[in-house]
């Protein structure tokens, strides 16, 4: 039997079971505002999996005196929306920066306040009670946030809905962490096959022989090594992205190309990116490739003319070759491991034209290029299938564990009864 509602008179929360309690954020919630050192108190990092420990990639401010205390036990919100769904309860004392909002629980269970401000409903709710100039410097104040009403169970529920979901999606993400290493090894099975074909060929038995080469062991004898510079030509003459026709062709900036993949992703003309950067012309069939961090291997063939963005090497072979062949040369581990290795030698990981000029390249005949290349593309699209399958299986239980949450701590889905 169904346990008796209210309508709650709140969009996000819908009706709720009539022994709850309906009050504002600020009467559970009281927030802290004390300002420390990271010196004295150890960085945090609010994110998408919680407060935790300072990350590698995050950079620290240089206002270093003036972060926000963090007591263990409190919830910490990031509230730009570029930060969206970054938070959780903290559960060590700490500084965050002074963009974040640090709430101490008082009258409410912190392990359901966790899961309640994480859920996707509140989430949605609290930025609607944000303002801001444009998207990414819209944020919510805590003289907002407090206004805001949340459905509170009594105590002893608080405690079993918060269980219950511990016990759930510790559940789903067990098999999000499945599928995230299924991807990993497929990826790594990917770029393996690339590497197999592109620089060893599709016959087996082909007699091989030893280049005096650090990254490449072995190549058919048909095949000959030379230096990148002597084979591939980069584009020179930049253009100004603002004026026509330049400003409505397609762009390509390093955050279009998937990693590892030889894809590009999204379309955005050159006019809509922005022109903080000079872009150079990159015909249909041309190479791209980003030299900005080389060991993310972001290289790819234009499908259309477009312009590339500063960060980027607009290509072409001197002699003719199979570009995708050259595409599928530089993803492969030899070339990637020359490319990291140059570009870890400076602070800003980059690859110049030197040190991309000096590459090892390897040519095999155009009518094994064209080969290597149809193999390459049926054994690709076969693992990328097996990544999307993954892929979708990880969003459909995403999705999942947004819902349960949603509809546990809104009283939809009735837990009394569930936690052992």
């Amino acid at each position: 039997m169904s346990r008796p509602t209210v309508d709650s008179g709140q969009t996000w929360i819908g009706r709720m079971p009539e022994e709850w309690s309906l009050v504002r954020l600020g009467s559970v919630f009281r927030e802290r505002k004390t300002t420390v050192s990271d010196a004295e108190y150890e960085p945090l990092s609010v994110s998408m999996k919680g407060v935790v420990p300072r990350m590698d990639n995050v950079a620290l401010t240089a206002n270093n005196d003036t972060r926000k205390l963090v007591r263990a036990g409190d919830y910490v919100i990031n509230s730009r929306s570029d930060r969206k769904g970054s938070g959780g309860i903290a559960e060590q004392d700490g500084s965050v920066s002074v963009i974040s909002t640090v709430l101490k629980p008082q009258g409410i269970e912190p392990k359901f306040a966790h899961h309640l401000l994480r859920s996707t409903a509140f989430q949605e709710e609290f930025y609607r009670w944000g303002s801001g100039i444009v998207a990414d410097l819209w944020s919510t104040r805590y003289s907002a946030m407090s206004r805001i009403m949340l459905p509170i169970p009594p105590r002893f529920e608080q405690r079993e809905i918060a269980e219950y979901l511990d016990r759930e999606t510790a559940k789903i993400d067990a098999l999000i962490a499945k599928q995230n290493e299924l991807i990993a090894l497929l990826r790594e099975r990917r770029q393996a096959t690339i590497t197999k074909f592109a620089t060893q060929g599709l016959n087996p038995q082909a007699p091989m022989t030893h280049p005096s080469s650090p990254f490449i062991d072995r190549i058919p004898t048909r095949w000959t090594l030379s230096r990148f510079g002597l084979e591939v030509t980069i584009n020179g003459g930049l253009v100004d992205p603002e004026q026509p026709p330049w400003n409505n062709m397609i762009m390509v900036a390093p955050n279009h190309v998937e990693s590892g993949t030889g894809k590009i992703v999204g379309r955005e003309t050159a006019s809509e990116q922005g022109a903080e950067s000079g872009k150079y012309l990159v015909r249909r069939g041309q190479i791209i490739y980003s030299k900005i961090r080389p060991a993310l291997n972001k290289v790819a063939v234009a499908q259309e003319d477009c312009l590339c963005s500063a960060d980027m090497y607009g290509m072409s072979s001197r002699k003719g070759d199979n570009h995708r062949y050259l595409m599928y040369y530089m993803l492969s581990r030899p070339f990637h491991s020359y490319a990291s290795e140059m570009s870890a030698r400076v602070k800003m990981p980059k690859i110049n034209r030197d040190e991309l000029s000096a590459a090892p390249w390897l040519r095999p005949p155009r009518d094994e290029q064209r080969q290597i290349v149809d193999r390459l593309d049926r054994e690709t699209a076969k693992i990328d299938a097996l990544i999307a399958k993954a892929e979708e299986h990880i969003a459909l239980a995403q999705e999942r564990r947004a819902a349960l949450i949603t509809a546990a701590v809104t009283g939809q889905l009735d837990v009394t009864g569930k936690v052992a």
